[in-house]
């Protein structure tokens, strides 16, 4: 492959829970030249050897010749422990393993509370982050915690690969954006908090040094890499997001977020006040369920999901008081790791297909929709809604979500926007500049509420049967 020589090549990485996506981009204008992708292996525990095979596979056929920087950007939060020759102790602990829930919710008080972390860290302990996965090693796994050395994050790990390869790696690195989904990290003093590591761990344990958002990693032979980042900080520079605007992003899991100029404190804990990739600040809620609730959907009725999204278009705003919790997978956001969904309010009236594809879209957007609003309890308006992610692509999902949050809904053209940002990052690194360059971010749709009354009731129905089914009130709070 080649390019003109006047044009600057850059790529990035997006290596998520289930695949290596890699893009290579005009430094200049952002447009996609070419792509590579890879499968990583499922499972909420995976060897980080299969991230470096899946990245080897996806720049095969010469995809990377001529890029001048690379970016990764990476899951949050997965715990890679290394011992002291720098091996793989054990397989990963992705956010997506609730083991160390009973963890968190120790060290939580620990501290003494939710307030105190949030003071310290801008967040509060649930199972998805670093630390807790520390704390879980430390009781359950006592040998493998002693052998570990060193403690780095999924994107820090391919960073250092990557150079590695070319002989060009010297020390572990991450950025603030990743550092931050720690809990041992702080966007408050933007420094390490090793004292809360102590607390975690039980002892002293080597971490990556954090770069800032336009600094190298390293070089790799010609090719320079960047700091990298945390998926969902990629993503926001990949959308090019400015205040007002929040994404809602649509994969197997849900996750909302926006950008923001200063620590969130939220004093019940429930936005994870995290640091973005250019300087800033990233409140992010998540939820384990979004994408695979429309899956289960059309499992259960027996269609694809075209066939479910035509179904649910054509039942009644509200499904007839059918209502879903989609707590499939147990909950993030609300803190619910060990619920199932609940399916409330069946009548023979709203027994049909339609009705109950309809409260499944329902049900995955309004769980979406607590979230955006604890944004705006934190002082993080909202103009308009970013909706990306697979399940965006639904024309009923679209409407559903324009008339449940209230506010005008825009659908970015589907690309790897996780893997643009990186991109974006890495020609940001190599021009010197001060802001990374503007790319252009081109809509596919934009959709205003129709019938946001109706919206509104199905979502003050949802919270009713949440507060019925989770009694305890901080839950119900964390919905409202």
């Amino acid at each position: 492959m080649s390019s003109t020589s006047s044009q600057t090549l850059v790529a990035g990485v997006d290596s998520s829970t289930q695949s290596c996506k890699i893009v290579v981009c005009d430094a200049v204008t952002g447009r996609t030249l070419r792509e590579g992708r890879a499968s990583h292996p499922d499972g909420t525990q995976v060897s980080a050897a299969a991230w470096w095979d899946a990245f080897r596979r996806a720049r095969e056929g010469g995809l990377l010749d001529g890029v001048a920087a690379i970016a990764v950007g990476g899951q949050q939060h997965g715990m890679v422990t290394l011992d002291d020759a720098g091996q793989l102790v054990r397989d990963a602990m992705l956010w997506n393993d609730t083991s160390s829930a009973d963890a968190a919710r120790a060290l939580t008080a620990e501290l003494g509370g939710p307030r105190a972390w949030v003071d310290a860290v801008d967040l509060v302990p649930v199972a998805s982050f670093t630390g807790t996965k520390l704390r879980w090693l430390a009781e359950h796994e006592p040998e493998n915690a002693a052998r570990t050395h060193t403690v780095v994050l999924p994107h820090d790990w391919l960073t250092g690969r990557i150079l590695a390869e070319a002989g060009g790696f010297t020390e572990w690195t991450t950025d603030r954006g990743d550092a931050s989904g720690t809990a041992y990290w702080s966007p408050v003093t933007e420094d390490y908090r090793l004292d809360l590591l102590r607390m975690a761990f039980g002892r002293d344990v080597g971490v990556p040094r954090v770069l800032g958002p336009a600094e190298a990693a390293g070089q790799a032979g010609e090719l320079l890499v960047a700091a990298g980042t945390g998926d969902n900080a990629a993503a926001a520079l990949g959308l090019g997001l400015e205040p007002g605007d929040v994404v809602v992003s649509l994969g197997t899991s849900g996750a909302v977020f926006a950008v923001h100029d200063g620590v969130v404190g939220d004093e019940r804990g429930e936005v994870a006040g995290f640091a973005d990739a250019t300087g800033r600040h990233l409140p992010l809620l998540a939820t384990l369920n979004a994408a695979r609730v429309l899956s289960a959907a059309a499992a259960t009725l027996g269609v694809d999901l075209a066939e479910l999204d035509r179904l649910a278009g054509e039942a009644p705003a509200g499904a007839g008081g059918l209502t879903l919790l989609p707590f499939l997978d147990g909950e993030r956001t609300p803190n619910l790791p060990t619920a199932t969904g609940t399916l409330a309010g069946i009548t023979r009236a709203n027994s049909t297909p339609g009705h109950l594809a309809r409260a499944y879209v329902e049900g995955m957007l309004c769980n979406l929709a607590g979230c955006v609003n604890a944004l705006q309890r934190n002082g993080i308006r909202t103009d308009r809604v970013l909706l990306i992610g697979g399940a965006a692509a639904s024309r009923t999902v679209r409407t559903v979500a324009a008339d449940i949050f209230g506010v005008p809904v825009v659908v970015p053209e589907p690309a790897e926007y996780v893997a643009r940002g990186a991109a974006r990052q890495a020609a940001w690194a190599l021009s010197g500049a001060t802001a990374p360059p503007e790319w252009d971010v081109p809509l596919a749709a934009e959709v205003r509420p129709q019938n946001a009354d109706a919206g509104a009731g199905t979502l003050r129905r949802y919270q009713e049967v949440l507060r019925n089914t989770h009694p305890d009130p901080s839950v119900g709070e964390r919905t409202a």
